[in-house]
């Protein structure tokens, strides 16, 4: 059986050799140094998750129409710089791209600070959520072009578990503002995390010219070879269905804060006990599980398993609906266990496929291209939330978990796929008895 993966070189520092451990991924500088900025700005991203829409409402005086309206544009914009990230990844330097939109972003986020109106709070909310999305896409092709095979989706599992470590951090610092609750706490607070995301670009000054995709001076500039990710249905379905699969984070963000309080006789402090249970989770389980899903099989199967794990969660979920507030608590923490295995196992094959799937050509291109699927999904999520388990209760919890299973399946069917026609085959020879 012929493995599928990249066989690049990768160079480690004092001469170590690729392995499939995780030690040797850390090993390279980049990581290190990706890590580093991540764990930063990650912070810095977790004080505005949680100050961000109370500050819209104490603070700049918006109404929840405005606040949503924003959040709509704004992912609008990242869907278009997710693609954008992505293009200019393969055609300029990717540590200088990746550290003008960290900048972009600090800058703007900074002007939170400043804002005092309805356009002011929509211009810089689709200025960082744009930076933002492209400075994820940008990532993604440095990693994947600075590792190999379980090498890349390690990094990913790596950043993706310090991410979720600095969103926690932010998040409990955020506290400190909402105790105090005037507008000065929430300025100030807002300032000094403005000042991490800026701080984070120091360490991504330190990336080595390799990530880049120019060519070395005097060597002019090469053009693109490869194929089109628009011409590549394959990937094209690949991206369209993750993204679809993707609606889970914003079941966890905004469907299931609004099934809580409107649906169940849980107590309120049940949504902080089970999104504790879900960074814990995926802080302890993203790296183990990830591992050997740069194997397309593997990968397809691990994201077959994520639909089953989701369909078992919206199930719990639609249960915990009149029954006893103890009951209700149990039953959330049930499904938010069956939930995250779902977001691990997801993560962890939709890396690995992206990766293997792709053109090593025009890798950036491919990573915009999965980028932007998700971009429009999150735009897409909270519409898709209310016609479906908000306005429509257990119903839409059947259709949301069809939802969840099938996209899983389907992108299970294009590993399958590609496998049968690239394996190679092996036919008898008469001759040779």
């Amino acid at each position: 059986m012929q493995e599928h993966t990249n066989t690049d070189t990768l160079t480690l520092p004092n001469g170590a050799q690729p392995q499939s451990r995780l030690g040797a991924a850390f090993a390279d500088p980049v990581l290190r140094i990706l890590l580093t900025a991540t764990a930063i700005s990650a912070t810095s991203r977790g004080v505005f998750f949680a100050l961000t829409v109370l500050y819209f409402t104490l603070v700049v005086g918006l109404s929840a129409f405005e606040i949503a309206v924003i959040l709509t544009a704004s992912s609008a914009v990242g869907v278009v710089t997710s693609l954008l990230g992505g293009v200019l990844a393969d055609r300029i330097s990717a540590r200088n791209l990746l550290l003008g939109f960290v900048a972009i972003e600090g800058i703007a986020l900074l002007s939170y600070t400043f804002a005092n109106s309805f356009v002011s709070a929509l211009a810089i909310a689709c200025v960082v959520t744009g930076a933002n999305r492209g400075a994820n896409t940008v990532r993604a092709a440095i990693i994947g072009r600075a590792f190999i095979g379980s090498l890349r989706v390690g990094a990913r599992a790596m950043l993706r578990t310090v991410q979720n470590l600095g969103v926690a951090l932010g998040g409990a610092a955020a506290s400190i503002p909402l105790l105090i609750g005037t507008p000065d706490a929430y300025l100030v607070s807002m300032a000094i995390a403005a000042a991490l995301t800026l701080a984070s670009t120091l360490a991504i000054l330190r990336l080595p010219r390799r990530v880049g995709a120019t060519p070395r001076r005097g060597e002019g500039r090469t053009p693109l070879v490869g194929r089109s990710p628009w011409r590549d249905s394959r990937y094209l379905a690949l991206s369209i269905f993750s993204a679809l699969f993707g609606i889970q984070f914003g079941l966890a963000e905004i469907g299931l804060p609004l099934w809580i309080v409107h649906h169940t006789n849980a107590p309120a402090v049940a949504l902080s006990v089970v999104l504790i249970i879900n960074t814990a989770l995926v802080i302890a389980l993203q790296i183990p599980f990830s591992r050997g899903t740069q194997d397309i099989r593997k990968a397809g199967n691990v994201l077959a398993l994520a639909g089953v794990c989701m369909a078992v969660a919206c199930a719990i979920y639609a249960a915990t609906s009149g029954v006893s507030p103890t009951l209700a608590f149990v039953l959330l923490a049930l499904a938010m266990v069956a939930h995250t295995l779902g977001e691990v196992f997801s993560s962890a094959g939709g890396w690995g496929l992206s990766y293997e799937l792709a053109d090593p050509h025009r890798i950036g291109e491919y990573q915009g291209m999965f980028a932007m699927a998700f971009s429009v999904g999150s735009m897409l999520t909270p519409m898709i939330l209310t016609v479906t388990v908000i306005d429509n209760g257990t119903a839409g919890w059947a259709a949301l978990g069809v939802l969840f299973l099938g996209s899983a399946l389907v992108m299970w069917a294009i590993s399958r796929t590609y496998l049968r026609r690239t394996e190679p085959r092996f036919v008898s020879d008469p001759a040779a008895g």
